[in-house]
């Protein structure tokens, strides 16, 4: 192994090992987050129906109408969420407002799980110096959106099958939420940038929601699944489910979810993708990022791909965070001004 990559290795490690709070909740299949029953006999085909519903009609399933109780207070935007999940406190969205101009170019910015309050903010800055104003989106259960005893959020990707679900469809109709509010304000050319989740969520919402022009992503992969079984970040999370489904079957169960099926609905669109992934990344995987990139390029969509000589937490540190940062400010600048 060169020594480059041994040292990124450790140093994700490290990272992961120090994070607090990191808990295993215990296994549910949540039908009832999706539609079905808590006491489905036959959760499996349950799912398998869902799955194929599900996919075919995914333009309902994640559309967003904008909220009738938009709000925006000392450059914090709230408004209800249009999926409804049992605890209130991740039903109102807030989302930090970063104006360049009263028009223009602006993004969605979605930051990576677990985000605090505050990250980002130097990414939603450095947008407003190239003149595109910025609404970064808090995801589900996370930060003011967090519920009693849960300062991580554990319910956005967590063992519970159709929490999992109905929260990241949560953040994919919310951040459909943002550009509605964007639009309303007369801004015109709208794009998304997404860090880890926040990379799979903004992709999601990129594929059914035609306003977005635009979308960088930092971290990207095939399937949700696929992340979660192997990854380093989330292995609490497999260790529970491992008992419970296949490999195999969380790749399929959480399709609906998951980047890897929509490529297709970007077609002819016109719209264009910057990628960027970390060759040592041990939570997605680089098998999984070139395949994405392959079925990117398959379909004939705008692709750039920036693949830097690090991981998933070290794309966050000096030099990789200039790298990538310069690289998704000039992509959003040429193609959103």
């Amino acid at each position: 192994m060169p020594w480059l990559e041994q040292k990124i290795r450790r140093y994700e490690h490290s990272r992961w090992a120090a994070e607090p709070d990191r808990r295993q909740l215990p296994f549910g299949w949540g039908l009832e987050y999706i539609g079905g029953r808590a006491d489905e006999p036959e959760p499996r085909a349950f799912l398998n129906r869902f799955v194929e519903e599900t996919l075919a009609g995914s333009g309902e399933w994640f559309v967003r109408e904008a909220a009738g109780d938009y709000r925006l207070e000392d450059d914090v935007l709230t408004f209800t969420s249009a999926v409804t999940s049992p605890w209130s406190e991740n039903n109102r969205v807030h989302a930090q407002f970063f104006p360049a101009k009263q028009s223009g170019p602006a993004v969605v910015v979605l930051a990576q799980w677990n985000a605090k309050w505050h990250e980002q903010t130097d990414v939603c800055r450095w947008l407003n110096k190239l003149g595109i104003s910025a609404l970064k989106l808090s995801l589900p259960y996370h930060d003011r959106r967090a519920v009693p005893g849960h300062p991580r959020a554990d319910y956005m990707v967590g063992p519970n099958i159709g929490l999992t679900m109905q929260a990241n469809r949560q953040a994919v109709c919310d951040a459909i939420g943002c550009v509605r509010w964007l639009e309303q304000r007369g801004y015109g050319k709208i794009g998304v940038l997404g860090t880890s989740v926040g990379s799979s969520v903004a992709f999601v919402a990129m594929a059914h929601e035609p306003a977005i022009r635009a979308g960088a992503f930092l971290h990207v992969a095939t399937y949700v699944g696929d992340v979660t079984t192997t990854g380093l970040t989330t292995s609490h999370v497999w260790d529970v489910l491992r008992t419970k489904v296949t490999p195999e079957e969380l790749r399929h169960f959480w399709a609906p979810i998951s980047p890897f099926p929509y490529v297709k609905r970007l077609r002819g669109t016109g719209q264009k993708i910057l990628a960027i992934s970390g060759r040592y990344d041990p939570t997605f995987w680089r098998e999984f990022s070139q395949r994405f990139f392959d079925e990117v390029r398959s379909n004939g969509v705008a692709c750039e791909v920036l693949d830097l000589p690090c991981g998933h937490y070290s794309l966050g540190e000096a030099p990789f965070k200039w790298a990538a940062g310069g690289r998704f400010g000039r992509f959003l600048f040429q193609a959103l001004t």
